[in-house]
């Protein structure tokens, strides 16, 4: 099973590509940058780790084609795969918060992904090349300066059209907080496209993002989750299903708005219930000291058993020592 890892994006170049470093001295296979409002640009952050790495991919994920042009989003991604020799991927979505801040209204979200990947996978054949689509045009890209080997695409999917989509169009699947109930009704979404394809359902990728709080204490790693909670599929319907009853959802959604005040500054959710708020960390997160890892060694198989491929983990504050936590326990585990 592939172990990537999810880095934040307002983290210098420098300090990105030692932690980057750090992850493939311990085998991790890939290392992703969340797509944030307030992040650092995903692709101009992740040239000096290509530049410090030989066997590391990388790149952002989930980019929005509302957002980026899809031909600038190739042209990007191109850029940053010539530099890492081959090595660069990209997780193309519908967009969300940042799509938010510039006031733009999806429309035809599955459509739009559909069109951004066929043209990055256009621009990836190198030859001189023109689109005309429903949403998106592209007049006579040419990336014949392109000599690496072509960067993986994926899409970012989670609901039944996106899935069934991506597994028409896309390298691969990324979904988001996943638990291995949700994963399996994944794949009853993707396989039947894959095997009308003629492609390889073992074969293709299905990455699960999944947030992973590892820290010295049990209850600091409980704290960090709380601290993300809202930015996390997990406390919103349809996915609170997977790991609290209908009543604590609904219990959940009078309390909104205290989760996106707390989110990033205090662990003190106001209003729900401090029990309630832990069960949903513990069934929809990894949160544990490091001491506790074989416990989410085996959700992670689960994960696997259940059709992933691999598990993307999206790391948050002082993210190096749980760098060494997963590539000395997680890594080797998995991997066989």
């Amino acid at each position: 099973m592939r172990v990537d890892l999810i880095i934040q994006p307002h983290l210098p170049a420098e300090e990105f590509a030692a932690l980057g470093a750090l992850a493939e001295s311990y085998g991790i296979s890939g290392v992703w940058v969340s797509n944030h409002l307030d992040g650092r640009d995903p692709f101009v952050n992740f040239v000096p780790l290509a530049q410090r790495t030989q066997r590391l991919h990388m790149g952002p994920t989930a980019l929005s084609p509302y957002e980026e042009h899809p031909m600038q989003m190739a042209k990007l991604l191109m850029t940053l795969n010539e530099q890492a020799g081959g090595r660069a991927q990209v997780a193309v979505g519908g967009g969300g918060g940042t799509i938010d801040s510039m006031g733009i209204k999806a429309v035809r979200m599955v459509r739009a992904v559909r069109e951004c990947l066929e043209i990055l996978h256009l621009a990836a054949s190198r030859d001189r090349v023109f689109y005309e689509g429903e949403l998106f045009q592209m007049r006579g890209l040419n990336t014949g300066w392109a000599k690496a080997p072509k960067p993986a695409i994926f899409a970012a999917a989670n609901g039944e059209q996106m899935l069934r989509m991506s597994a028409r169009y896309a390298d691969g699947i990324m979904t988001s907080d996943f638990t291995p109930e949700r994963l399996r009704w994944a794949r009853e979404h993707m396989d039947p496209v894959l095997e009308e394809t003629g492609r390889d359902k073992k074969a293709f990728p299905l990455i699960n993002f999944w947030a992973c709080h590892i820290k010295k204490t049990h209850e600091e790693a409980m704290a960090e989750a709380r601290l993300y909670l809202m930015a996390r599929g997990t406390i919103w319907d349809p996915y609170i299903l997977d790991v609290v009853s209908a009543a604590e959802a609904a219990e959940i959604a009078k309390h909104y708005p205290a989760f996106v005040q707390a989110y990033r500054k205090t662990d003190d959710i106001q209003g729900p219930p401090r029990d309630l708020v832990n069960k949903i960390v513990e069934r929809g997160v990894t949160a544990c000291a490091a001491s506790e890892i074989d416990g989410q060694i085996e959700r992670f198989q689960q994960m696997r058993a259940a059709g992933a491929t691999g598990i993307a983990l999206c790391l948050y504050n002082d993210p190096a020592d749980a760098i060494r936590v997963i590539g000395e326990h997680v890594v080797p585990a998995l991997k066989e």
